[in-house]
């Protein structure tokens, strides 16, 4: 091999249409049964050479368009990718002549493509963010088109971001899950909440049962991202929550409205419930220090802890009305549990002025037959 031919070659190997028996010429046509150069790369012979940036998506779909095709080599694939494309972002700009946009070797690469189940494709779960980046965070590109560059920086710091990129998580959501892969488009504020739902379910519900519902609609706002963010979303706190400082609910709620009556009632009961849960895993934990077998209590203030989650997760009803009936559930659990550990530290302390007790009276005993001893001993003996 010489030239330009050496580098494909060499990757080849791990092609999954190499793996799947395809030879070069099934792409690029010719005759691969003869060695001669010239004679194997005939026009007239079908060779096809090296396709255009501008051919390669139809290029691809000849085969991967074709039911009858992929059924031979991979019935599961999917035959839709090159519809799919047309109708995306990307090949709509595409179609309209733009040199920008990815085609299907920008994000899988020409020679050597691999499954996206193999942890070094493009398209492995861990490395989309990466793949996606190669031109989302290129300035020049992008300066073109009028989008920003800082979206896989801002996703790298979100709650989403750390779980793929730094623990590994591949249940966590990357550029596809929400833009699509092939399809790929900006969700738009009506089909956000939808996007989100694919892994939110019940918060989705309990959104769409909410007086914001409506009102979202009514101003055309997307449901999730006006208080989460979209790329930068962070961990939720309950900070977020209520009427201080640093809470959301006041940007759209003035004070005295029925909303901001809300939001600060359910900070209340979060907190509320916060509170007796401490002070309840508190107490169990001293009697625990103590010895006292505290697995009963230990169980409550999980269950309290349950409660306190699923709690901040119905905040997304927006009604103190459906939030409460949780909490007051965890706050029976935490007055359990603290009666509980209350009842181990009394007991503890029984036993052990109980214990004291026993010892002093162990001790008067034995000062006792000290004493008697101690009198025979100095009783005058009688003659021998």
């Amino acid at each position: 091999m010489e030239g330009d031919a050496r580098g494909p070659a060499t990757v080849f190997t791990e092609d999954v249409h190499f793996q799947r028996g395809l030879s070069c010429a099934a792409c690029h046509g010719g005759d691969p049964t003869v060695s001669d150069a010239a004679s194997a790369m005939d026009p007239a012979k079908g060779f096809l050479g090296r396709p255009a940036r501008a051919d390669i998506p139809q290029f691809c779909a000849r085969c991967h368009a074709d039911p009858a095709t992929m059924r031979k080599y991979n019935p599961n694939l999917p035959t839709d990718q090159y519809a799919k494309y047309l109708t995306s972002q990307h090949g709509k700009r595409f179609s309209a002549g733009d040199a920008d946009v990815p085609v299907c070797t920008s994000c899988h690469d020409a020679h050597g493509i691999r499954s996206k189940k193999d942890p070094n494709s493009p398209v492995y779960p861990t490395n989309i963010p990466g793949t996606c980046a190669t031109c989302h965070s290129d300035a020049s590109i992008m300066e073109r088109h009028g989008l920003p560059v800082k979206q896989h920086w801002e996703y790298s710091q979100s709650v989403h971001g750390q779980a793929l990129l730094f623990r590994g998580d591949r249940a966590a959501p990357h550029c596809a899950s929400c833009h699509g892969s092939h399809e790929a488009a900006r969700p738009g504020a009506i089909a956000i909440g939808n996007v989100c739902a694919q892994c939110h379910a019940l918060t989705r519900d309990l959104f769409t049962k909410s007086p914001h519902k409506a009102a979202h609609e009514a101003l055309g706002l997307p449901e999730c991202e006006v208080c989460h963010g979209n790329h930068l979303i962070q961990k939720p706190t309950d900070e977020m929550l209520g009427i201080g400082p640093n809470a959301l609910c006041v940007q759209c709620h003035e004070p005295g409205s029925q909303g901001y009556v809300t939001a600060q009632r359910m900070r209340e009961t979060i907190e509320h419930l916060k509170t007796q849960l401490a002070d309840s895993e508190g107490i169990v934990r001293h009697a625990a220090q103590l010895g006292m077998d505290m697995g009963d209590a230990e169980f409550e203030t999980h269950e309290a802890s349950a409660k306190l989650t699923q709690a901040r997760t119905y905040v997304h009803s927006f009604s103190a009305e459906t939030m409460s009936p949780i909490v007051e559930e965890g706050l029976q659990h935490t007055r359990l549990a603290a009666q509980q550990g209350r009842q181990a530290i009394q007991a503890f302390q029984f036993r052990r002025q109980g214990l004291w007790i026993t010892l002093l009276i162990v001790g008067l005993l034995i000062l006792g037959l000290l004493l008697l001893i101690r009198e025979i001993e100095s009783r005058p003996r009688g003659p021998s």
